[in-house]
Formats: structure tokens, sequence, C-alpha cells
């Protein structure tokens, strides 16, 4: 693997031979996203852009998980000082951007979870292959913030208002098969066949018409930049969310397994 990728040490890339490169994310707590990941994820794709080996992308977990989601870490950092807190945002709006951005085709492979920052890459792919027993999950209101990330950039556009409202108000989980019917990702596969389907279409992307593919990709991602406005409202009110009561609350019953009860500050809760 070239050196290119030595600053990326959280992800695991492996190049095939057909110009396919697989990005692993591969981390404790079913793959978790740590303070160092999260930065990796954010800055990442313009340097795959560049790699002239690379003509398609296949993102996937490692095991049976996608993502389970931002850590303890992670959160912690973004409650605590205001440093950290502007620090991970410029991160997740990178993140979103630099997807956005990425010219050539990227190609999800979701088993497993599949929340938070690791749900930012699965669904802001190209094409996504969720399996039978994938749980999507957008849990930023049971976690006390407002939904940003990706959430409001792209789920009204891929399921709808209705849909997206009811499952990022209530943080309903969605199985694969009822996330390809209303639309959320592009087809659903028995487990078994979620990373032969993938490369399949990787490969496939990879031998086709590089010009032709990745200008289709930039003209329909520019329904995308026009709702930036939307996505930066969201953003800079799931940060401000961070700096709230309601974030403390949630993050205890998530580390105690129990459902919060918000309204009522934590007893060791020190406004900030």
């Amino acid at each position: 693997m070239s050196d290119r990728y030595a600053d990326f040490p959280t992800l695991r890339f492996e190049h095939a031979d057909d110009g396919v490169l697989h990005l692993i994310l591969e981390a404790p707590g079913l793959n978790s996203v740590g303070p160092r990941m999260h930065r990796d994820l954010a800055d990442v794709w313009p340097v795959i852009d560049r790699d002239p080996q690379v003509r398609a992308v296949v993102v996937r977990g490692a095991g049976t998980a996608f993502s389970a989601g931002g850590s303890f870490e992670l959160i912690e950092e973004t409650i605590g000082d205001y440093d950290g807190r502007v620090r991970i945002m410029r991160e997740a709006r990178d993140l979103v951007f630099n997807l956005i951005n990425f010219s050539k085709p990227l190609i999800s492979a979701i088993r497993g979870p599949a929340v938070g920052a690791g749900l930012v890459v699965a669904l802001l792919a190209d094409i996504s292959v969720a399996g039978r027993s994938a749980k999507i999950i957008d849990g930023h209101t049971k976690l006390g913030v407002a939904a940003g990330d990706h959430a409001a950039i792209c789920w009204p556009l891929l399921v709808g208002m209705a849909k997206a409202k009811y499952y990022l108000l209530t943080c309903e989980p969605l199985r694969g098969e009822e996330a390809e019917r209303i639309g959320l990702v592009s087809t659903c596969v028995d487990d078994d066949d979620v990373l032969d389907t993938a490369n399949r279409i990787a490969t496939n992307l990879a031998s086709g018409a590089q010009h032709a593919i990745r200008w289709t990709k930039h003209s329909l991602n520019h329904w995308y930049r026009m709702f930036a406005p939307v996505f930066e409202t969201s953003m800079g009110l799931e940060f401000l969310s961070f700096s709230g009561p309601d974030v403390h609350e949630g993050l205890a019953a998530v580390r105690e397994k129990r459902p919060p009860q918000f309204g009522v500050p934590p007893p060791d809760y020190t406004a900030p």
C-alpha cells in the first residue's frame, strides 16, 4: 500500500488489481468512530481522489458491523471544551462535503449496525448495498442533540419529508429491507451476499467510462450542494446541542442502557 495512506492509521486499505480500493473501518466496539478515526474519515477522500490507481471504492466495516457510530470518547470530547467542539464540527462538516465532492464511484457494503459518523459514509455513498439484518439508526435526538451530520442534507431527498421526519425525530431503527423499500439504500440482499454484490458493482464501475461516470455523479450531487444551507443549519444546531444539558442525560442513558429522562439534568451536570 502506498505511503499516501500512512496518515490515516485508523482505516485499513486494500487495493485490488481491478482498480477497486477497499476502505475498511476497523475498531473496537463494532467499529465505533473515535476521535482519530473521525478525523481520518473526514480527510481521506481528497487523498483517494488523487490516487491514480483507484477507479472505484468499496467502504465497509470489519467483521459483521458497519459502524456503531461515535465512541464515548468522541462524544465526551464534543461535550467538553469549546476548542474540541469546534474542531470536531469542522471534521463533521468536511466529512459530508468531501464525500459529496469525491469524484470516484463509492459503494457502501452495510452489514449490522450503521449509526452516527459511520452512517454518514454508508448513506452518502453513490450506491448502498444493505444486508437484510442491517440496522440503520440516526440516533441524534435520542442522545439529546439535533440531527446534524448528513441527515438534513440527504434523508428528505432519499425518502421524502414524511419518512425523514419520522425516523430522524423518533430514532426508530430501519432494517435493510425496509430501508430499501423506502429508498434510503440502493438495494438489499442477503447478509452473506453484501460484500460480493458491492464488489461486483464496484468492479463494473471501475471498468466503465470514467469521465462519463464521474461527471454524471458530479451533476447529480448538485442536489446535495443546493441544500448546503440546510446542512449548515443542522450542523450548527447539533453542535449547539452538545453544550446543553440533554446530551449529558442522553450519554448517561446510553452508558447505563436505559431510556433517557430528558428535562432533568443529571446531578453532576455543570452548565458550560
